[in-house]
């Protein structure tokens, strides 16, 4: 089993003290990565939680730069202590609550010596952040942060000393010298100084600085009492001489500037500082602040996806424009040309300083995009590369990335429009659909600019050749409007030849071919229309080719039409449904077709496409479908239905999940295996197979986040913890298609016995059936042998036995 997909920014990172390393959570472990390719070399594994919290156990001495120790905390209550050259757990602490954020001023203000003989003595404390619902859950107080001071040296820690409550945890930020440490809270930062010794009975000195906006976030400076904020309204706020009365600290006062202004310019009130300068350049909020390691620059970043660099003594500012994404983070390396900017694009990049060049690229996998509530469940956002285990991610800024799930790494990015990134920028064009060929060589994707105050819209359908040296995808052709005005609701390709067929709401479909598969020149690989078809002008929704490329199988609404796509010839008409289809799969090679519809009633249904009926079904809401290609297997990702849930008996099954995946075989409506998946809504499906000998199963869920599982291995059938017997309550028992319509045909075998029994008259005359069962549209008929019976019985006169 594979996971990943797991963000790379919800912490800081951290360099190894030889700047070779870079650490970065990554859910409920430590990854690390070579700075020199960005490739990941081991991971820390053991928390069961998130981890929050990451510290690089500083070097001494030059000779101790090879020494890989750290620290971790996280939300399962447990500080570790690391070797992660290893890696190997050296010891585990239980705090007993979850921990939001460590600092450990120790390690900065006297140099670990890698012995045990600080931690005996006493001196190794930490400050944590942590939660503790337990008094709000007795009523007495409403505040569950806490600021709180321990002792590493156990292995077991008691409550500790209180240092600050808050409403929700906060984040703690500490001086490079170790000397101070605080946090920010609304309008003001609360900030402690660090008492000497490390006796436990020693009390921090505080002080606070008010400010008259919210702080997002604050630096401190690396040898000066200088501190800098920023806020939500992108403004930057630089605080000197903070302390010089409330944390004074007797003759190891450090000497401070001269005072510029007798009565303090800037500063608010009574805040113990000298002065207090604003800068302002950012126009949204500051997300990022750090001093250079000598103190002389301040780098600054927010969501303009700008890294700002400015001189502390003048002001003056230099940038690194278009990062492309939010800043969340900037973090220095011990090597001083070695720094890295984390965005909230889940990418790390690290910078050759000090000219900000970007060397290299972590590259999670990133975030969906925000999608307007009109297209929330219609559109489809990622496509498989079933081969190579590549997946097509539709991102925001309407890019389009190749994510490898096999090695969980980033592959390259393609941009389907251009958008440079601007805070507070409204979305004016959505790409709706990504799809891939079977054998990855061809992506197609569709977009709509949106219409602005009612005026415009453009719908595009485009064709992206692969380039496999460089990776990545390059545009073929472009078609405006494909569909007149109407907006593409689903774009296929063919399981073996360079066709594709897209669906549009407007009521047609159109079939699209390469020049290349027509016996040109292989350079000449544009698209062009090969032929158009419609069904009673009802919208098309949804489409899908049978394995061997023969049939073409296209939603007309709520009803299943099945194509020749060579010849664009309707074949038959194979059944409709109650409420419109938004999905279609032909289970591989078989005769089997599924058909999944949203609302107003979800419905999972699968046909016989050799005796055109309804094999079953279930009212499941189907979020995505995919089949195997030389089996009748498929899976189904659906959402658990609310009333499914809250069955008490079956509340330690689901335990937070909202889906599952069912595994199917043809014709059987008993699930091969279930297994109960979170975050199902948005979430897609696919087989893999790569490997012949292995099939696999991916699972990428509405956040990105992903694994991928052998659906037949004894671990995987571990997790099939919803029974059969729950999901068979919601297959359908209703009437369908004709009988929907004109009721029950009537019972031939009862009806024969019922005539053969009768005592009465000796000729009976039939009834006349054929005027109503001929009654209305051919599409709803039932099959001809049902029909038969009943329409031949009535052309006759039948003889009864008469009994004397």
């Amino acid at each position: 089993m594979k996971r990943g997909g797991r963000s790379y920014v919800t912490s800081p990172p951290s360099f190894s003290n030889d700047a070779k390393k870079l650490l970065v959570c990554t859910g409920n472990t430590v990854s690390v990565f070579s700075a020199a390719t960005g490739l990941q070399i081991t991971s820390l594994e053991g928390h069961t939680a998130p981890v929050t919290t990451l510290i690089v156990v500083p070097a001494s001495s030059p000779a101790q730069k090879i020494l890989c120790y750290c620290w971790t905390a996280s939300l399962d209550g447990t500080i570790r202590h690391w070797d992660f050259s290893g890696p190997e757990l050296l010891k585990t602490i239980d705090a007993q609550l979850p921990i939001y954020s460590m600092v450990i001023p120790s390690l900065l203000s006297e140099p670990q010596q890698i012995d045990k003989r600080r931690e005996l003595s006493g001196k190794l404390v930490a400050y944590v952040s942590v939660e503790d619902i337990s008094v709000v859950n007795q009523g007495s107080k409403e505040l569950r942060g806490h600021i709180r001071r321990f002792n590493l040296a156990k292995s077991r820690i008691p409550r500790g000393d209180t240092l600050k409550e808050t409403a929700e945890p906060e984040s703690i930020v500490i001086s490079p010298s170790g000397e101070f440490f605080g946090i920010r809270h609304k309008c003001k930062i609360h900030i402690w100084d660090v008492p000497s010794g490390g006796s436990r009975h020693a009390v921090s000195r505080k002080m606070t600085l008010h400010h008259t906006k919210v702080i997002n976030d604050f630096a401190f400076h690396p040898t000066e009492r200088v501190i800098a904020a920023g806020d939500v309204t992108g403004r930057v706020l630089i605080w000197r001489g903070f302390g010089n009365r409330k944390l004074a600290l007797g003759n190891q006062k450090k000497k401070v500037r001269a005072m510029v202004d007798l009565d303090n310019a800037g500063v608010r009130g009574e805040d113990d500082a000298e002065s207090c300068t604003t800068w302002h350049w950012h126009s949204a909020e500051v997300n990022v602040l750090n001093f250079s390691s000598d103190g002389a620059y301040l780098y600054s970043g927010g969501r303009e996806g700008v890294l700002v660099v400015w001189q502390l003594d003048t002001g003056k500012k230099k940038f690194l424009p278009r990062i492309g994404s939010p800043l969340l983070y900037f973090m220095w390396s011990p090597d001083p040309t070695l720094s890295s900017v984390v965005c909230a694009d889940n990418q790390i990049h690290l910078l050759k300083m000090p000219s900000m060049e970007i060397l290299r690229t972590i590259s999670g996998i990133k975030p969906p995009p925000s999608l307007p509530r009109m297209y929330e469940g219609l559109a489809s956002t990622v496509a498989f590369d079933r081969s190579s285990g590549i997946a097509a991610l539709c991102t925001e800024n309407y890019c389009v990335q190749l994510y490898n799930l096999l090695n969980d790494r980033g592959i390259s990015e393609i941009q389907v429009c251009e958008r440079n990134h601007q805070p507070g920028d409204e979305i004016t064009v959505v790409v709706t659909a990504v799809a891939l060929s079977l054998d990855g060589s061809v992506m197609s994707t569709t977009e709509v600019k949106l219409p602005e105050d009612g005026i415009g819209g453009l719908v595009s359908l485009k064709f992206w050749a692969s380039e496999p040296d460089s990776k990545t995808f390059t545009l073929s052709t472009i078609v405006y409007e494909p569909h007149r005005d109407a907006g593409v609701s689903a774009i296929v390709f063919h399981p073996t030849r360079s066709m594709a067929v897209s669906t549009s709401f407007g009521g047609d479909f159109k079939i699209w071919v390469c020049n290349s598969d027509k016996n040109q020149t292989d350079k000449d690989s544009s698209w062009i229309c090969h032929a158009v078809g419609s069904y009673k002008k009802k919208p098309m929704t949804a489409a899908a080719f049978s394995g061997d490329g023969t049939v073409m199988a296209v939603a007309a609404e709520n009803v299943i039409t099945l194509w020749n796509p060579d010849k664009n010839i309707l074949l038959s008409v194979l059944g409709s449904t109650l409420t419109p289809i938004t999905k279609l799969c032909f289970a591989g090679k078989s005769e089997f077709l599924v058909a999944a519809s949203h609302i107003p009633r979800p419905e999972l249904s699968v046909w016989n496409t050799s005796k055109l009926s309804l094999s079953w079904s279930y009212g499941l809401r189907i979020e995505a479908v995919t089949s195997a290609v030389d089996s009748s297997a498929f899976a189904v990702l659906a959402v658990i239905p609310k009333t499914f849930k809250t069955d008490e008996s079956k509340e330690n099954i689901f335990r937070g999940r909202d889906g599952a995946i069912l595994l199917f075989n043809g014709s059987d409506p008993k699930p091969v295996s279930i297994w109960t998946v979170m975050k199902a809504r948005g979430g897609s499906i696919s087989f893999l197979e790569g490997d012949k000998s292995q099939l696999r199963l991916a699972y990428v869920n509405g956040s990105h986040e992903y694994v991928v599982f052998d659906p037949n291995s004894d671990e995987s059938h571990e997790r099939s913890a919803v029974d059969y017997y729950g999901l068979a309550g919601l297959e359908e028992t209703g009437d369908a298609g004709y009988t929907s319509l004109y009721g029950q045909l009537p019972d031939y075998d009862k009806k024969r016995m019922e005539d053969v029994e009768s005592l009465g008259t000796p000729f009976v005359s039939s009834e006349r059936p054929w005027e109503t069962i001929f009654s209305g549209s051919t599409l709803n008929f039932p099959p001809l042998q049902k029909l038969c019976a009943e329409f031949f019985e009535s052309l006759m006169e039948k003889r009864t036995a008469v009994v004397e």
